[in-house]
């Protein structure tokens, strides 16, 4: 294994210097997605390869001819990055059996968002995962399709305002829940699986690397905050990154080897209100739709309390 994946637990004392990406990218103001990149890739180091599906975390750190990127990084298309990586793999171990390479421990990093991976890139994701590639999965989640228009996804969530979700006559958004993806790649038995934000930014940190020490595929889900699609204050991002996970619409957990892990989160909650009103794509919600996401918010970390009870009941015994 990596000796940097060896190394302590990363804390504000020894955050490592290196940086992946260099200054001057084209990352919208307040962009909490290529924050969530840079602290994924300075926790794994130099010594790794990044595929990068189609995106704004494309766009905005290659323009022709220049790039941002300080490892090596390939383009590929948004819905086969996970594909693209399950042949990295083998190509490595191809040239390395031929003596052309050298057999070093070099991660394999592909990065997505949520459209490139709850919905165009699924088929390729969930074929890598099944085969056991040993990979890190990287899904930066902003809740729709940002670079093309604001248009919805299948992980945005219930009730918000997408450009192809427009308010109905009744005043409603997006209808139907958000995918949760963490669990469905959890679902196929793989050794690691965890959710973090740049909210939290050495739990996101310490995440990345306990995914590129395991062997096998790894998948980490970063909520990533965009001032553009959810409307709100630039300045804002990490703060409403924070109140996704304070208020349960966001919980930080872990998968190991199938045991369920969650993070401490606050006793008293607050409200998830506190955490729609900063953003304009919940405005229009009116008492009763809040007081529903708020059930189902609710539900949902009820269930991982369950789960994670399980998992620590299965430890004792």
């Amino acid at each position: 294994m990596n000796m940097m994946l060896k190394e302590s637990k990363i804390t504000a004392k020894n955050t490592p210097d290196f940086e992946p990406l260099a200054s001057g990218h084209r990352a919208c103001q307040g962009c909490a997605e290529i924050l969530a990149l840079r602290l994924v890739l300075k926790a794994l180091g130099e010594n790794v390869i990044v595929v990068s599906a189609t995106g704004c975390m494309e766009v905005v750190t290659t323009p022709f001819p220049q790039t941002s990127w300080n490892v090596p990084w390939l383009h590929v298309a948004f819905e086969n990055a996970s594909a693209v990586a399950s042949g990295v793999i083998a190509a490595r171990k191809a040239l390395a059996r031929k003596k052309r390479i050298a057999e070093e421990d070099v991660k394999i990093v592909v990065i997505g968002g949520d459209g490139a991976t709850a919905d165009i890139g699924f088929q390729a994701l969930s074929g890598a995962l099944e085969r056991g590639h040993d990979f890190v999965y990287v899904c930066t989640d902003n809740e729709a399709y940002m670079n093309t228009g604001v248009q919805r996804s299948s992980s945005t969530p219930h009730g918000a305002w997408t450009t192809t979700t427009p308010l109905d006559a009744d005043g409603n958004g997006k209808q139907g829940g958000k995918k949760d993806m963490a669990k469905i790649a959890a679902s196929h038995n793989i050794p690691y699986v965890a959710t973090a934000c740049p909210g939290y930014p050495f739990d996101l940190m310490n995440k990345a690397r306990r995914a590129a020490g395991t062997p096998g595929p790894a998948y980490l889900h970063i909520l990533s905050p965009c001032p553009t699609g959810w409307k709100m204050d630039t300045r804002y991002a990490v703060q409403i990154s924070k109140l996704a996970v304070d208020t349960r619409a966001f919980p930080l957990y872990e998968v190991v080897n199938g045991d369920y892990k969650l993070a401490k989160h606050k006793k008293n909650a607050p409200p998830v209100e506190e955490y729609l009103k900063k953003q304009g794509r919940f405005k229009h919600l009116s008492t009763s739709q809040v007081e529903e996401i708020q059930k189902q918010v609710s539900s949902d970390f009820q269930e991982l309390e369950r789960l994670t009870e399980m998992a620590q009941s299965s430890d004792e015994s």
